[in-house]
């Protein structure tokens, strides 16, 4: 079988080669090329973290080559930008100029890395049977739902079904997955055993290596920090410098710690309320994907994500009109903020599917 593998220059989408290779599939190497050079033009190029969105897509470029010609497979880097720009950055500033907090790793994986990339690679005359990633996830057939379904890895500290949950049917259909039955652990352990020199590369960790204002491009807008009761408690520079449950940076003194607890892009409002006022018992969540199960038209008990790295928690999955749901959790929640991805799974593991935070 043909295996075109996406290569980002890390251990992960390398071993993800290595294994495939090594199973005797014919493995192609592609790159995403997203970094708009133009764009961001004035910004420092060198001293900034590394990120998926970076200035270092260069040095990533090279280390998937090399790795590429010391396994001995072809390698390609496929233009995304356009793409990148017009679906993920444009999302991602609109959003945060609403007072909306995105997630532009769930808008890329369903958009780009997904669905751009494999298609750019069909337009410059590669063939191949399926498209492969180093995300840790598993996916399974049901053979009695006649459905690919996602489930949690193995490796639950490193699991990314959270980031993968907008992923259609026809695009599950062409995936491979080769980590999700590893660890992060043997998975680096694989990569000494291959003689890779990415085996000990960092994992990076973050969206953009800057700071997100070089994407919004705001000019600084004077408003007032507020406490829940409407109590005027200092200003700021404009809601897209803050998010939902956000503590430090706030420069308001208060007798125990503050947190965000609300955005009003209307008044430009930041409200801010103590730890205990930043709980929530549930929330209403649009725009809905349906994964390893067709749409759920009656209330079930679910285990529910709220950011990639927590725990499931439990909560009642309540369908609404107008394809919403409303999720009511068994025990309050901390930093629910709107524009976040909800994502909803069954007692085994499997992504049931997810929906975009409307209100809480």
């Amino acid at each position: 079988m043909r295996v075109l593998v996406g290569l980002s220059g890390g251990v992960d989408s390398s071993v993800a080669a290595c294994l495939l290779k090594k199973q005797g599939h014919e493995v192609i190497g592609a790159t995403m090329s997203i970094w708009d050079k133009e764009m961001f033009k004035n910004l420092p190029q060198t001293g900034l973290k590394d990120a998926c969105f970076s200035p270092h897509e260069e040095k990533d470029i090279e280390a998937a080559k090399a790795l590429c010609e010391k396994i001995g497979i072809e390698y390609h880097v496929i233009d995304c930008a356009k793409q990148y720009k017009e679906l993920v950055l444009k999302n991602f500033k609109e959003e945060y100029l609403s007072g909306r907090t995105p997630n532009p790793c769930v808008r890329c994986n369903s958009t780009v890395k997904f669905e751009a990339l494999p298609r750019g690679a069909e337009a410059a005359g590669i063939s191949f049977d399926k498209f492969a990633t180093g995300h840790y996830a598993r996916l399974l057939f049901n053979e009695n739902l006649s459905r690919f379904q996602l489930k949690r890895a193995k490796d639950e500290k490193k699991d990314q079904s959270y980031f993968l949950y907008r992923l259609s049917q026809a695009q599950l259909s062409k995936i491979l997955m080769p980590l999700g039955d590893y660890t992060k652990d043997e998975v680096r352990q694989i990569a000494a055993d291959f003689g890779l020199a990415v085996s000990n590369k960092k994992d990076s960790q973050d969206f953009y290596s800057g700071d997100i204002n070089d994407i919004l491009a705001q000019e600084n807008v004077e408003g007032n920090f507020v406490s829940t009761s409407g109590k005027i408690l200092g200003t700021h520079n404009g809601i897209w410098h803050y998010t939902v449950g956000q503590r430090r940076g706030l420069g308001v003194s208060a007798d125990r710690p503050l947190y965000v607890v609300q955005i009003n892009p209307q008044k430009n409002e930041v409200v801010l309320g103590y730890e205990e006022e930043s709980y929530k018992n549930e929330l209403i969540a649009d725009d809905l994907c349906w994964l390893s199960v067709p749409e759920l038209k009656e209330k079930t008990d679910v285990y529910l994500r709220l950011r990639s790295s927590q725990t499931p928690f439990e909560a009642t999955l309540e369908p609404l009109e107008g394809h919403e749901v409303k999720l009511v959790f068994h025990t309050p929640q901390k930093a629910v903020a709107k524009g976040q991805s909800a994502v909803f799974y069954d007692e085994n593991g499997f992504v049931l599917g997810g929906g975009i935070i409307k209100s809480a």
